[in-house]
């Protein structure tokens, strides 16, 4: 059963998608739906793609299809949703949408490797994101210092985009928090009761950790650079 504020949205995309052949930006989703900020509409349509009523095409910034609609008697559509709306075509029959420059804000935690928990880091400032690069779930930021992840593409000064998650398949590059002291950016492996976190230049060796003491904190979802 989905949320007020869920239905309300879902309920407006279709409207749009019907009316114009075009996805709501966020800030017009925002404003629709009397949110505070763009963050909370990520929050709404990961939470609406998870329950399967959304899919984001992938490579376009405002492309979103309706997979299906709930009932529409509870939660009637927001005020601010398109004045000629017509539910008479479905958003398959038109072509795709354009591709738009809509940003998400995420926490943004500081420099990766600080020798700190990332839970510990209070203060955080936010990191315009274009939402193109991100996918679903809750997302954060890490400044990436040093060069121990070079040959993955991987440099100094990057903003790496986390995916928080607690798990981790073997080649996932991973933020792991080590004796909850140190956190790290490396591609990981289990090897027993080990865990192997291996960088990205052949001047650094693996570290091996007992896997007690190593807690994945997020998977690589993206990279920002500044030129």
């Amino acid at each position: 059963m989905l949320t007020k504020k869920q239905h309300e949205l879902i309920c407006f995309i279709n409207d749009s998608l019907n009316d114009s052949g075009v996805s709501p930006s966020f800030e017009e989703m925002k404003e629709a739906l009397d949110l505070k900020s763009k963050s909370g509409v990520h929050r709404l349509i990961s939470a609406l793609e998870e329950r399967g009523f959304l899919r984001r095409l992938p490579n376009r910034a405002r492309a979103l299809e309706v997979l299906k609609m709930p009932e529409r008697k509870d939660a009637p559509t927001p005020a601010k949703s398109a004045p000629h709306a017509s539910t008479s075509s479905t958003s398959a029959d038109r072509a795709l949408p354009a591709p738009a420059n809509d940003v998400i804000e995420i926490p943004l935690h500081g420099r990766i490797a600080a020798g700190v928990p990332i839970e510990a880091m209070e203060g955080a400032t936010m990191l315009p994101v274009p939402a193109a690069l991100l996918g679903s779930g809750e997302h954060y930021a890490l400044e990436v210092s040093g060069d121990s992840m070079v040959e993955k593409g991987i440099l100094d000064g990057d903003y790496a985009l986390i995916r928080r998650t607690e798990t981790a398949r073997d080649g996932d590059i991973v933020v792991a928090l080590i004796d909850e002291h140190e956190a790290t950016l490396k591609t990981f492996y289990r090897e027993g009761s080990m865990v192997r976190l291996d960088p990205a230049n052949r001047s650094y060796d693996p570290q091996r950790y007992d896997s007690r003491k190593v807690r994945v904190q997020g998977k690589l979802a993206g990279l920002l650079r500044r030129y």
